[in-house]
């Protein structure tokens, strides 16, 4: 009996001794999962940061374009080796591009603060239009095409910035910009005619709500990048070269462009009108050969200083009769030593250099110079810095055939004019314009005349030009966010030179006689897009 008192005893105790180590053993009660949650307050596709009041949204799009007969992203071939259509231009030019954005937001007693960015992980043709091995500098610093061999490629930045309480800092739209950039209705980055700051620029701006759609905006940009084109000193040896263009002699940057816009923004579209003031200075009254300093730069002094502009007059007129969802999309722009409001393209302005065929001579050639200013030092030169004048209008009219189709038909024309008369006499009485100065370097590089296109048996010069460009794009959606797209452009050079000429062309073009004439080009683009 004792025996089993003790035995069952001891089991008990055993089993209170297991027990309570089995106690021990057992979890900790986990913490609740924290699961994502949506943020409806700014629209579809925020959430919130887990543990923080702050939304994100993730986005971007996938795009693969081909061009036949021009540059990446739609540009005609109005310069360069594809310009001369030598045995060095690419007849395709094609681009892969994943762009990826990151959108937060967060809720303050100020107003919504914002953060948005972009980086475009693209490939392109090796030296995009060209493959000449002279034309492909060896500086990856100067040329970021070189990056594209296989397996590499590069990551271009577009948009970086912060909003808050209606300020703008980073890298943005301009102030000065439409909503549509240069894309009225096209998908090529080379429609002219106005302004376009379409991957951003450096600025500080503001922008006040006055309710009713309407708005104001006013913003200091970096002129850098996107608001110069050139300035020539016509003094210095080779001023012009033989494609009609010069040596950029722009000094440093002294002061932001500053730039506003007023906008009204109603159902039945929109409409604003914008303005820029854009400072034009030149580095010496001396320089060597392409502009370069030499050692009497800085003793000889530079040009003064000017201030010029630009104004611009957009519309949107939504709601047309044609059909749900058209509209037209239309701007103009004047300026005065601001070229590149006009001349704009999503890179650098450019200028034109364009050969075609010739009854009588080797070749034809168009040349147009894009500039700021030019000027032309000393007592009868051009008293400073002469500005040039540039206006131009572009458009669009979009139609939606059904959910699936669309069509626009879309166009720009520009005009860039440089003051005074041909014949000015630099060593005359009283001061030479800017047209006087510019034919007088031209003559100099290319002196040779011969019987052409007007009596006199000379060419005329008159660096001015206008430039037209006419195109429509359709577009197949056969699902959400999956578009197919195929372009055509024309391009027109309308030169104002006249007659002929026997000079040396840049290379492999030959010292021979060329016919001055307008130049026309046709290209062709596609390209497939999946917006996520």
């Amino acid at each position: 009996m004792v025996t089993a008192r003790t035995l069952i005893l001891g089991s008990a105790a055993g089993l209170v001794a297991l027990s309570g180590a089995q106690a021990a053993d057992l979890p900790v009660k986990a913490k609740a999962v924290e699961y994502v949650r949506i943020c409806s307050l700014y629209g579809a596709g925020f959430f919130f940061i887990p543990g923080s009041d702050t939304c994100i949204k993730l986005g971007g799009y996938l795009r693969a374009d081909v061009t036949f007969n021009g540059g990446a992203h739609g540009a005609p071939a109005w310069n360069g080796d594809i310009g001369q259509q030598n045995r060095y231009r690419n007849y395709f030019v094609a681009r892969s591009r994943m762009a990826l954005t990151v959108d937060t937001r967060t809720a303050t007693e100020y107003g919504v603060v914002r953060t948005f960015g972009q980086a475009d992980i693209q490939f392109t043709t090796l030296g995009n239009s060209t493959f000449n091995p002279n034309s492909l500098a060896t500086n990856l610093g100067n040329n970021p095409q070189l990056l594209d061999t296989a397996g590499n490629g590069y990551v271009a930045v577009e948009f970086v910035f912060i909003q808050f309480a209606g300020f703008t800092f980073g890298k943005s739209a301009s102030a000065y910009a439409t909503p549509w950039q240069g894309f009225p209705g096209n998908i090529n980055s080379s429609l002219l005619g106005g302004q376009n700051t379409d991957t951003g620029v450096n600025n500080i701006q503001y922008t006040a709500q006055f309710g009713n759609g309407v708005s104001a905006s006013i913003g200091l940009d970096d002129p850098t990048t996107w608001d110069r084109t050139a300035v020539y000193n016509l003094a210095i040896p080779a001023a012009i070269g033989a494609n009609g263009t010069g040596s950029n002699a722009y000094a440093g940057v002294h002061a932001p462009d500053i730039v506003g816009n007023i906008r009204v923004d109603q159902a039945w579209g929109l409409f604003q009108l914008s303005a820029a003031a854009h400072e034009v200075n030149g580095s010496y009254n001396t320089l060597g050969a392409g502009a370069v300093p030499t050692a009497l730069s800085e003793i000889s002094g530079h040009p003064e200083s000017k201030w010029g502009g630009a104004v611009m007059a957009a519309l949107q007129i939504k709601n047309i009769p044609t059909g749900a969802g058209d509209d037209i999309k239309i701007d103009a722009s004047f300026a005065k030593g601001a070229t590149k409001y006009v001349i704009a393209t999503s890179g650098t302005s450019p200028s034109f250099a364009m050969f075609g065929d010739s009854g009588f001579a080797y070749q034809s050639v168009g040349f147009g110079a894009t500039t700021d200013g030019v000027y032309f030092p000393g007592a009868a030169g051009t008293g400073g810095i002469a500005l040039t004048t540039a206006w131009g209008v572009r458009g669009a009219f979009n139609h939606n055939w059904n959910p699936y189709w669309s069509t626009s038909l879309f166009g720009g024309y520009s005009a860039v004019r440089y003051d005074g008369g041909a014949n000015d006499n630099l060593l005359g009485a009283g001061t030479s314009t800017a047209k006087g100065a510019y034919c007088a370097a031209f003559a100099a590089s290319h002196p040779g005349q011969a019987l052409g296109g007007n009596a006199a048996g000379n060419y005329t010069c008159n660096p001015d030009f206008n430039v037209s460009q006419l195109g429509v794009v359709t577009r197949w959606t056969p699902v959400k966010n999956l578009t197919f797209s195929g372009e055509v452009q024309w391009f027109h050079l309308d030169q104002k030179m006249s007659g002929s000429s026997v000079f040396a062309a840049t290379a492999p073009k030959p010292s021979a006689l060329y016919e001055f004439k307008d130049q026309n080009t046709v290209l062709l683009q596609f390209r497939a897009q999946r917006n996520f």
